[in-house]
């Protein structure tokens, strides 16, 4: 039996993982790559540098496993999912460097869209928020501000691509330009009903559509790789899915009501609404999770800009901690936070509360506040949040949310982990495998070449590594809620 390659392309480097038909990851590889930032507010990525990462970690994987491409029985990519590139059909140079999901600079012309009226329209067609977040305005900021680019573009010269697509098209030697439908959902293009690209939103954010990709499902062959350096010709790239689907896949969560949080960098909460395609009155991004043999899944996601960069502050920032993995031994010192309260807001607050002006605050301070106490409510500050994204979820569903997988570095902290059970009144459920976003690119692939026939053939072989049980008094959750609210309030002041 062969292994499965899922490569999932982040932000600051490329994973590739060897993943065998029992979801063991067999051996893992990171090449890191640089950002770039021209200006403040603007992050860009060279995809020459992002392709070399993927080269490097592939044939760093399969060194570290003893094995040879020859091993390899299909190819599953995740990524970072709203990275915008725009590349020449025929040479197959980009036309600019990728336009990083952090990057702002499109902000003015998202001003520009909710000053005309398009929020309602963009919000109903695509699911989305009017945000520089998304691929739409960044398409054409690169066609108006690449001289010809958008003459070329309407010549049928250019094709876009979020890094799912680039990917695609370099290792099938430019043969296929596609993408998937939860990356399409990521765009502002796509209309989340249909599944297939809106004219009125191409329109209104003036991308010709003749620049886009073919819209696929999640699980099926897209093509086969081609004079790839040390890889043989012929294996099929048959599973994609943006990062956070590929997460909620590789957990699992297959059923409407099952949810998965992943906690990074950032924390990424999604809940599997099945056929239901769930608009949100609670802040919350309506996406599809993804689509198997035509039928489409959807989810509601919410995101929080800060949860392990909160405690990397920790560390970097105040000198506090050696080590990030220092902090739940150093909070276990206290019993509790003695009143202090972290709102980690240091990039402005995300979903549910949109609120960019929003600043990181340590409230409640006295001379009897030592480092743990920090280093505990700093904890507690990132459960409280995505609790906050929980309860959004639970009133979009009409139905609370029991349990919650877990996953990414940060799911390792038990304390951390304990936390999110005794706020949210949940139980919190932590897989073997934490790195479930390459485990879900895997597991598309091999789903999408017949490796196994169904989902639920994948659920028997889910591995549960622990539960957390809520344990806290419910008066004591309903005081520390409490002083989370009001904490949110203060940090609005500027």
């Amino acid at each position: 039996m062969g292994i499965l390659v899922a490569i999932d392309q982040g932000t600051t480097g490329t994973t590739v993982s060897l993943v065998d038909a029992d979801m063991n990851i067999v051996a893992t590889y990171t090449q890191e790559f640089p950002q770039h930032y021209p200006q403040p507010g603007w992050v860009e990525h060279r995809a020459d540098q992002i392709w070399q990462s993927v080269l490097e970690a592939a044939h760093g994987a399969l060194r570290v496993a003893g094995m040879a491409g020859k091993d390899i029985i299909a190819i599953g990519i995740t990524n970072q999912r709203e990275t915008t590139l725009v590349w020449d059909r025929f040479t197959h140079t980009p036309i600019h460097n990728a336009i990083v999901w952090q990057c702002r600079r499109t902000a003015p012309q998202c001003q520009k869209l909710r000053e005309d009226g398009y929020e309602t329209t963009v919000k109903q067609t695509t699911g989305l928020v009017v945000d520089a977040y998304f691929s739409g305005t960044k398409i054409a900021w690169l066609l108006d501000s690449v001289p010809g680019a958008r003459t070329r573009a309407e010549n049928g010269e250019l094709a876009f691509g979020t890094i799912d697509s680039y990917l695609v098209w370099r290792l099938t030697g430019g043969k296929v330009h596609v993408t998937d439908a939860s990356n399409a959902s990521r765009t502002m293009l796509m209309d989340i009903r249909s599944g297939q690209w809106s004219e009125e939103m191409a329109e209104i954010l003036h991308v010709p559509m003749g620049i886009l990709p073919k819209i696929c499902g999640n699980a099926e062959i897209y093509g086969f790789t081609e004079n790839i350096p040390g890889i043989p010709n012929g294996i099929p790239i048959a599973g994609m899915a943006g990062d956070q689907q590929a997460a909620l896949f590789g957990q699992t969560c297959f059923s409407a009501g099952e949810s998965k949080l992943t906690l990074g960098t950032g924390a990424f909460f999604l809940v599997n609404t099945g056929v239901n395609l769930v608009a949100s009155r609670s802040g919350l991004l309506t996406t599809v999770a993804w689509r198997l043999g035509g039928d489409t899944t959807y989810a509601l996601e919410g995101s929080a800009f800060v949860a392990g960069a909160a405690v990397q502050w920790l560390r970097d920032g105040l000198g506090i901690l050696q080590h990030s993995s220092d902090i739940e031994p150093l909070a276990q010192t206290v019993r509790d936070s003695d009143g202090v309260v972290f709102v980690p807001a240091f990039v402005g607050l995300g979903a549910p509360y949109w609120n960019q002006d929003a600043r990181a605050a340590i409230f409640n301070l006295t001379r009897g506040t030592n480092r743990a106490h920090i280093a505990r409510a700093c904890l507690e500050g990132i459960a409280l949040q995505n609790v906050d994204l929980l309860d959004a979820m639970a009133a979009d569903i009409g139905a609370p949310v029991s349990a919650i997988k877990v996953d990414g570095g940060a799911s390792r902290n038990n304390l951390l982990m304990q936390m999110h059970a005794d706020f949210s009144g949940a139980v919190v459920i932590r897989p073997q495998t934490v790195e479930t976003t390459s485990l879900g690119a895997a597991l598309l692939a091999g789903l999408g070449v017949g490796l196994w026939k169904n989902l639920e053939q994948i659920r028997g072989i889910w591995k549960e590594d622990r539960q957390f049980l809520p344990q806290m008094n419910t008066d004591r959750v309903a005081q520390m809620r409490a002083q989370w609210d009001k904490a949110i309030r203060g940090v609005s002041i500027r």
